[in-house]
């Protein structure tokens, strides 16, 4: 079968639309292939919300990456005419010593990012519909704020096709081979061959990068929408996206997009999930109780009852880092996995990287920390420091 494309892109949510943009805007012949309905609630990029932010506290060496897809997201938005991204701010709530004020300082410190810090009841006082513990500090990051997250993948999709993609969707993924000069891709309808291969899997991703032996553990994610009883929640209002970090978990949550209901969640905790195509995605026994507590203790203005429910699937490494490189046996091959929990913020970022990583084998933008070979060191990137 003769050469079709030039790159095939295995998986066309958050990562694999924004690599299907940066790769057709090159002039590259592009086949994005996606196995459910495009812009689809099944995997990771689906919920309304994500955070997007600049101190980082998982790590410092995001921040230069920060800084990139900072300006991708704001030419996507020039280039669909539409409200991508909304700078409503970010508080963080924790004890000085944990990790999320620590990070958070230390990456605004390296990279010298504005943030305030305040005491919990100056915080409560900004912001009353947040109850703060009394020993926590406050960090606020005002260029911080949220994403639409469908709008964004239907963005990156509409101007991957604008610029000369071919997108296909309902159309799942059976195998895929390499010789080092083409890959050849095999779906439930055809046959395709290439001289590349991008795969952004998602929770997939560990089937389709089974040679590699990279751990990927699958996380099952409630995520709820509560209804307002008393108090002003709206970003209108000045509410912003807020993170707390607490001795039995962290939350997280987002302004009311309606002023009747408010989108909580937890990062952390969860349930592994063996095959994604399995998930329960109808509201589980357990699934609210720590969700309920935290809303009783922290968000008392809403009802700790979800009036709407979601499960998002959280795909993480085993030192919950991304991992984006090429494949060591298969220099035509680019992977990017590990991202969901922290990763959609990075998108655009990532897709233009591994646009880089497919023409010419390596990348300008600094992702030398999210390359595979730690693994192989046993180590992980620095950790960090007080």
């Amino acid at each position: 079968m003769p050469v079709t494309y030039d790159v095939i892109v295995l998986g066309v949510g958050g990562m694999g639309s924004a690599a299907c943009l940066h790769l057709a805007r090159r002039g590259v012949r592009v086949l994005g292939l996606e196995q459910f309905p495009l812009v689809h609630d099944r995997g990771s990029s689906h919920g309304q919300t994500r955070i997007i932010r600049q101190a980082y506290f998982e790590h410092p060496d995001y921040v230069p990456l920060l800084f990139r897809t900072y300006d991708l997201w704001q030419d996507l938005e020039q280039s669909s005419e539409q409200l991508l991204f909304r700078r409503i701010g970010l508080v963080l709530s924790g004890r000085p010593d944990g990790e999320t004020i620590r990070g958070a300082k230390l990456s605004a410190n390296l990279h010298r990012l504005a943030i305030d810090t305040l005491t919990s009841s100056e915080a409560h006082s900004l912001w009353p519909t947040l109850t703060f513990p009394e020993d926590h500090e406050i960090v606020f990051e005002s260029a911080a704020g949220m994403l639409f997250v469908e709008q964004c993948v239907q963005a990156h999709i509409d101007q991957a096709v604008r610029s000369g993609a071919r997108i296909q969707s309902d159309e799942a993924v059976r195998d895929w081979s390499s010789d080092g000069k083409t890959v050849t891709v095999r779906t439930d309808r055809d046959e395709y061959v290439a001289r590349s291969l991008v795969i952004t899997a998602g929770a997939w991703s560990a089937g389709c990068l089974k040679d590699l032996g990279i751990a990927l553990t699958v996380l099952r994610k409630y995520v709820g929408w509560f209804a307002v009883r008393h108090g002003d929640f709206r970003a209108d209002s000045g509410m912003p996206t807020y993170f707390f970090e607490l001795p039995h978990g962290t939350f997280y949550g987002f302004p009311s997009l309606d002023g009747q209901l408010v989108k909580v969640a937890e990062h952390s905790g969860g349930q592994v999930v063996k095959d994604p195509h399995k998930v329960q995605r109808s509201r589980q026994d357990g699934d609210t109780d720590r969700l309920a507590e935290f809303i009783r203790w922290h968000l008392p203005g809403l009802l700790p009852i979800p009036s709407q429910d979601s499960v998002c699937l959280y795909t993480l490494s085993s030192d919950q880092h991304f991992v984006v490189d090429l494949h060591p046996q298969w220099r035509n091959v680019v992977l990017a996995a590990g991202f969901s929990g922290h990763g959609f913020k990075f998108a655009p970022v990532i897709g233009e990287a591994l646009a880089d990583l497919v023409l010419t084998g390596q990348s300008p933008l600094p992702i030398q920390f999210l390359k595979l070979a730690r693994f192989h060191r046993a180590q992980t990137p620095p950790a960090i420091q007080p």
